[in-house]
């Protein structure tokens, strides 16, 4: 009896560990950085779009990579998304009151994928939180665009530089 427990219990760890190491398998990431302006000049309280940026996604050549193909691919979602000042070096967000990040294409309709309600005071780095929106048919595209909307906490006179790191999480059967 205490056999077969030993048994069932060794049995159960090494399909877990099995299981966790297909899942390995079939999970990647696509890491995107780009860098987009707040412009000076707007109101306080104003919610301003900034420019919006087009990101080719190369992702035929990403999927190969990883041994898969985009009719393969089961879930795309926002993992991480940073953004830094990186112009002027002296700026932090204090300017900012909140922030939102859509995405949209051509195929597809916009939606948001990243937002922070309330902007920590003398940062420089901001951890936005993600809406785990279903994001695989913009990944698989040729392209798609984020688009910036922030409202402004106070003046802004100088135009500010922000570099966003994205981390997209890819699930997808293999070849």
């Amino acid at each position: 009896m205490k056999r077969m427990m030993l048994m069932a219990v060794l049995l159960l760890a090494l399909v877990a560990t099995a299981c966790e190491k297909i899942d390995d398998l079939l999970t990647f990431y696509i890491e995107e950085e780009e860098t987009f302006t707040i412009e000076s000049g707007f109101p306080l309280g104003a919610l301003i779009p900034a420019t919006p940026f087009t990101i080719t996604t190369n992702s035929e050549e990403t999927f190969k990579n990883n041994k898969t193909r985009a009719e393969l691919v089961k879930d795309v979602s926002l993992n991480r998304l940073e953004l830094t000042i990186t112009e002027p070096k002296t700026q932090n967000f204090d300017f900012l009151k909140r922030i939102e990040l859509y995405i949209s294409s051509e195929k597809q309709p916009e939606v948001k994928i990243a937002y922070l309600e309330e902007v920590p005071k003398g940062s420089t780095v901001l951890k936005l939180k993600s809406t785990n929106a279903k994001l695989d048919e913009y990944i698989k595209g040729d392209n798609y665009t984020i688009r910036t909307k922030a409202e402004i906490s106070k003046p802004v006179t100088e135009d500010i530089t922000i570099k966003a790191d994205m981390r997209f999480k890819v699930t997808a059967d293999p070849l």
